[in-house]
């Protein structure tokens, strides 16, 4: 029987670090972790596309997964597991649970751009073969094929789809699915930081975030308030956290946050090429939306620098 998970609240999609010869600095990976927990997030997301995956060996891979759990305490471990690859994606998968990850998050095979019946046999070959949590991950932004409504509901089928992250940033479709699954025990959460809000007021249940990482207590506050009801609060800290929303996607992610982190003094901004730093003028607007969030408070959020 698939290990329950609860996927309610904030789930930071966090960066891997990296030495100035480009190896994982476990060090800081294990120190941001327990940072994130401490602040009071729900979930760890390790090895996504935030976590620069892509970048990684499989062996790499697996070890940020293992430095990560063995980091925290008291939160779940949400492991990348994806690939355009079903084989890869499964051993990955397998190779993740081994590690001790209490769930997987799996984005859509990218550039083979399978029609939806792929999508589907896709998911159905891992959910059959590993018995943890897993939550379909659906960016076309970045795969170039968007997953439909009626894909995501029949996967919600599975005992083992426990979840749907939303990053194709249409409301009205995840509106749908969160409609379609309401009589489940299936979670919709935002992958997308700008519409977090709009997806809990849908009837969301969290957020897999970028901006946590740099924000996690007003992030943790904002969909608190709203999953309280409280939406008053919550579009406060909304609009506090606008414009980091919009500074961290002015380049690719996680070049953004990476260079958030290292202003914050949370990490280094390095990357593994192809990405590079960010912008010089980008970089001094991104520190004016910090300073900015340094100076003011959040009623009720709590947040103390």
């Amino acid at each position: 029987m698939t290990p329950a998970i609860d996927l309610t609240g904030v789930f930071p999609a966090i960066c891997t670090p990296f030495d100035a010869d480009e190896r994982i600095d476990f060090e800081t990976l294990r120190a941001d972790a327990r940072r994130l927990e401490a602040a009071g997030v729900d979930g760890l997301v390790p090895v996504g596309s935030t976590g620069e995956s892509a970048t990684l060996t499989h062996d790499e891979h697996v070890r940020v997964v293992e430095t990560v759990v063995d980091a925290v305490s008291d939160v779940p471990v949400i492991a990348g597991t994806g690939s355009n690859n079903t084989r890869e994606a499964l051993e990955l998968s397998e190779r993740a649970a081994d590690a001790g990850a209490d769930g997987l998050l799996l984005i859509s095979p990218y550039y083979n751009k399978p029609e939806q019946r792929g999508l589907l046999e896709h998911y159905r070959t891992i959910a059959d073969a590993v018995d943890l949590p897993q939550i379909v991950y659906n960016v076309p932004s970045r795969t170039g094929r968007s997953i439909d409504p009626d894909t995501a509901v029949e996967l919600a089928a599975h005992p083992n789809v426990a979840g749907y992250k939303a990053a194709e940033g249409d409301l009205g479709a995840i509106g749908e699915i969160v409609e379609r699954t309401a009589d489940r025990e299936f979670a919709v959460l935002s992958g997308d930081d700008a519409l977090t809000l709009p997806v809990l007021a849908v009837g969301g249940t969290g957020t897999i975030s970028v901006a946590a990482n740099v924000e996690p207590e007003r992030t943790v506050a904002m969909v608190g308030a709203a999953l309280e009801g409280d939406y008053e609060r919550a579009r406060a800290i909304h609009r506090e956290l606008g414009p980091l929303f919009r500074a961290l996607f002015v380049e690719t992610n996680p070049i953004p946050v990476k260079e958030a982190m290292a202003i914050r003094g949370y990490g280094p901004a390095r990357l593994r090429p192809p990405l590079t730093r960010l912008s010089e003028d980008y970089r001094e607007d991104l520190e004016a939306v910090l300073a900015a969030l340094d100076a003011d408070s959040v009623p009720g959020a709590e947040v103390d620098r």
